[in-house]
């Protein structure tokens, strides 16, 4: 059970033939991505050892039995944004019953995550389900997250209202994940007894998946935690104990570095099976919040980063593969494939004779699956495109964490090698501040008046059809 890279299509076989890095390049830039491996062993970030905290994940699945326990749940709500939101998405595609918002495993609650603040979403979910059989999770480590904030002021309402007025019922129907001594949430969690769970201090959102951020939806959807935890455990201690020249994440995020830094800063991430698309999702946070900076560690003004990009096998095949394979050569592809499906769908033998089907005949939807995968494959390394193929073998909570770490440690090493701060986003501070600023925020009047006087001077030039 394990993840396997294969790098090959990254390098020309004849060097200089079509922009694609020679094995020499690679070699010569190891010394850069081994001292990036040395600074993150040196200080290992606290994302790095959530799956051996045991003790968070028995704080999730305590509190798990106790909301089941207390009555029938069949909705689980989680309220977030961006890294509170993304990895649970991934989670669930994954690992639940594909049709679950409507056939859920038995016994376990349809889960539904709202990382939006669109209206007709949230309000005509809250306006249909019977708000007695939910349960709701809110997450905001620091409580200052807008979108987060109306959300939960949204749904506390409404659940009031579901529980005819008694706010101490309704509060029993939530659990909020937030900072353990600081921020907004914690004073008023603490004042009126919402029951909380930690994000622990030194996570930051986008690297949170294993916290309880992530691991109470995955106790409350009933997934084999502890698997998801054995499966980081395993690629961390692999990547540990091997060579930098053998580890297969420091190699995976000094090849797409290089190719940034050559020009090929679109990195699309391909994968090959309904159940991958959302960890397509996260990895795009995970890859490009950690890696756009304007600034390097040294304190000059860079503005790098690479673009990430979800493309879905075989759907998108026919909707950017032209581009692709055609278009401009500035793109390093990751095909993300399923060795085995939970599933087997034999195609039926044709009902009439025709050119049509008879290439049909006796296969499988997997097998044409992983066919339309090579054809790409084959197509994109013919036109001279990088790419490289990350296997798992398949699709359960192992394999889940094994990728989650994977792509957690390659991006830590990408942020390393290109001497940035992984781990900050001052990027998306300014847009919080400035939505703040205009939602008329106490304390960010100054920064309201410099916006309406920008918007003021802009020239004119709108239309309409």
């Amino acid at each position: 059970m394990a993840l396997h890279l294969d790098l090959s299509g990254l390098f020309d076989s004849n060097p200089g033939k079509d922009g694609r890095l020679s094995r020499a390049q690679f070699t010569a830039a190891m010394p850069r991505a081994s001292a990036a491996r040395a600074a993150l062993a040196d200080d290992v970030p606290q994302w790095r050892t959530l799956f051996a905290r045991t003790e968070l994940q028995e704080l999730c699945n305590a509190r798990a039995r106790e909301v089941k326990a207390a009555g029938d749940v069949d909705y689980f709500v989680v309220l977030g944004i961006g890294g509170s939101a993304l990895g649970n998405t991934a989670m669930v595609a994954a690992l639940a019953p594909i049709f679950q918002e409507w056939n859920p495993q038995p016994g376990q609650p349809r889960v539904f995550v709202f990382d939006n603040v669109d209206p007709d979403w949230l309000g005509e979910f809250l306006a249909t389900v019977p708000l007695a059989r939910t349960h709701i999770n809110v997450i905001s480590k620091s409580g200052g997250t807008i979108e987060t904030s109306s959300q939960f002021l949204i749904a506390y309402a409404a659940m009031q209202q579901a529980c005819g007025g008694d706010a101490a019922a309704a509060r029993a129907h939530f659990t909020i994940t937030t900072d353990p001594q600081n921020g907004y949430f914690r004073a008023f969690c603490d004042e009126l007894g919402f029951f909380t769970l930690p994000v622990p201090d030194g996570v930051g959102g986008r690297f949170s998946v294993m916290s309880p951020v992530g691991m109470f939806t995955a106790a409350m959807a009933g997934f084999d935690c502890e698997s998801i935890h054995a499966g980081a455990a395993r690629v961390d201690k692999n990547l540990r104990e091997c060579a930098p020249e053998e580890d297969p994440a420091l190699l995976y995020a000094l090849a797409h570095v290089l190719y940034m830094e050559a020009g090929k800063s679109v990195h699309v991430h391909f994968a090959y099976a309904h159940r991958l698309r959302y960890l397509a999702d996260w990895y795009k946070q995970l890859w490009a919040e950690s890696l756009g900076k304007r600034v390097n560690l040294q304190g000059q003004v860079v503005h790098v980063g690479p673009t990430p990009v979800k493309a879905l096998g075989a759907t998108d095949q026919h909707s950017q593969v032209q581009l692709y394979v055609e278009g401009p050569n500035d793109k390093v592809y990751t095909m993300l494939k399923l060795r085995k499906f939970e599933r087997e769908v034999e195609i039926p033998e044709p009902f009439v004779e025709s050119m049509a089907f008879e290439h049909l005949r006796g296969r499988k939807l997997s097998e044409l699956l992983e066919q339309e995968r090579r054809g790409t494959e084959v197509a994109l390394l013919d036109a001279g495109r990088p790419v490289c193929v990350l296997e798992m073998c398949s699709m359960d909570a192992f394999h889940l964490g094994q990728y989650f770490q994977f792509m957690q440690i390659a991006t830590a090493y990408a942020g390393g090698i290109m001497g940035i701060d992984p781990f900050n986003q001052p990027g998306v501070e300014k847009g919080k501040i400035a939505a703040l600023a205009l939602m008329g925020c106490q304390g960010y009047e100054q920064r309201a008046a410099e916006i309406a006087a920008t918007f003021a001077a802009r020239t004119n030039f709108r239309l309409s059809c």
